[in-house]
């Protein structure tokens, strides 16, 4: 264990910078800076080694930053291969927490770098995970089974990694108890959403610099990912086509008024494509070949199996790359494909991901499910768990000063009328928002 690398960043020269955007991220990150005031006197992470793979950006370094002053020691890795920002990396690595990640890693250094986050400084094993997908939860239980028993908990940021214990569960393969924090409402309504509408434009401008509007774009999947890119790209101009399975998304795009149709069809009429489904083999080779000339193709799912880059890789007669996440490829019809962070998640691969007001409300909610998991750990038996609408309400609410929001507040006449406490919470479990 001594010989462990205390971090592997690209430039820890870098860490000036990062520090400095750090502090603006913090301005915007009104929820973990209030976690801080209410719990960075009590620690009560106190105790917890905290393994984190989730991409390692400003908005991450701020999410750590709470987790340490709330008491744990945290190791660290990205979630993606494109989406570290280095700068920010640099800055924690250099306020002594163990970061492995750069931008760029190859496969075999991504897994390199979640195996350096198993164990801490004195060979002491994890004993939290905090992850962006499943692939340190999956690593743990496929790899370092003995060290499951000594794991409290695992808080799941994102619809893939959510899907992913939902199967290990209902397989019998999930081993430590979960909490699911992509489906609190002010993570999923919000990040999955606002994020999307905001961070998917910018990595497809940084990456192409193509007018969007008077363009016909493609959108697969109309989930709330969906939704989010669907409104961005109408915002700007483009004609929109949705495609999905879901009769019920379906209908909900139909009645916004968007043209939903198959992809064999839209492949036909896009300039532009984004994958936000979450499922394989969404792009495949005969759509590549109906597309017009220079087609943009790019993905906003979690992992890169929802275009079929293996198809391009081997059929088309030339691949340039442009720039760093950005290659041309020739088919043998003559017309091009530009492919974006090589079908990896456009929006951190490409440009700077969410903006950090929106991350704010997802990972005030990873801090609420750390505390909950480390401090309670008896209410947890194996399983998957919500955190209670209560605490969504609550980090709602913390976020709500810092856009001048003015809540009205029930009278006791009304709450009782409504059969509710005036300090919430105010909608039933099953509500959808």
């Amino acid at each position: 264990m001594s010989e462990k690398l205390p971090y592997k960043v690209a430039d820890i020269s870098l860490a000036e910078w990062g520090r400095k955007a750090i502090e603006i991220a913090e301005n915007e990150m009104p929820g973990l800076m209030k976690m801080r005031d209410m719990y960075g006197q009590s620690k009560p992470l106190k105790g917890a080694r905290i393994a984190g793979c989730l991409h390692m950006t400003l908005q991450t370094a701020v999410l750590i930053e709470t987790l340490t002053a709330l008491g744990a020691e945290v190791q660290w890795s990205s979630c993606n291969i494109f989406s570290t920002q280095d700068h920010a990396a640099a800055a924690i690595a250099k306020s002594g927490v163990p970061v492995y990640a750069w931008k760029g890693e190859t496969d075999e250094e991504y897994v390199w770098c979640i195996e350096q986050t198993i164990y801490f400084k004195d060979g002491q094993p994890l004993n939290m995970i905090l992850d962006d997908g499943g692939d340190l939860t999956n690593l743990v239980h496929k790899k370092y089974p003995k060290l499951l028993a000594g794991i409290r908990g695992v808080s799941e940021e994102t619809t893939t990694g959510v899907h992913n214990l939902y199967k290990m569960l209902k397989k019998g393969d999930l081993k430590i108890p979960a909490i699911n924090v992509n489906d609190s409402v002010t993570k999923s309504k919000f990040d999955n959403l606002y994020g999307c509408r905001e961070s998917l434009i910018d990595g497809i401008k940084r990456a192409t610099d193509v007018m969007i509007a008077g363009k016909v774009a493609v959108v697969a999947g109309y989930g709330d990912v969906g939704k989010g890119c669907v409104q961005a790209l109408r915002g700007f101009g483009a004609r929109v086509i949705v495609t999905e399975i879901d009769p019920i998304n379906a209908l909900q795009a139909a009645m916004e008024g968007y043209e939903v149709t198959t992809m064999d069809e839209a492949s036909k009429e896009g300039n532009i494509f984004v994958t936000t489904t979450g499922c394989e083999d969404i792009i495949l080779g005969q759509h590549f070949e109906n597309m017009k000339d220079d087609a943009i193709v790019c993905n906003i799912g979690h992992f890169d199996c929802e275009i079929d880059m293996n198809w391009l890789n081997k059929n088309a007669a030339e691949k340039v790359n442009i720039k760093p996440q950005v290659d041309r490829y020739r088919l043998k019809n003559g017309n091009h494909i530009i492919v974006l962070a090589e079908g990896r998640l456009v929006n951190l691969g490409c440009a700077m991901g969410h903006p950090s007001f929106v991350m704010s409300n997802s990972f005030t909610n990873q801090v609420l499910a750390q505390i909950e998991l480390w401090t309670n750990t008896a209410k947890y038996p194996l399983g998957v768990y919500f955190l209670p609408k209560k605490l969504d309400e609550q980090v709602a609410a913390a976020h709500l000063d810092k856009l001048g929001v003015k809540l009205t507040k029930l009278t006791d006449k009304q709450a009782k009328y409504l059969g509710l406490s005036t300090e919430g919470p105010f909608k039933p479990d099953h509500y959808r928002y």
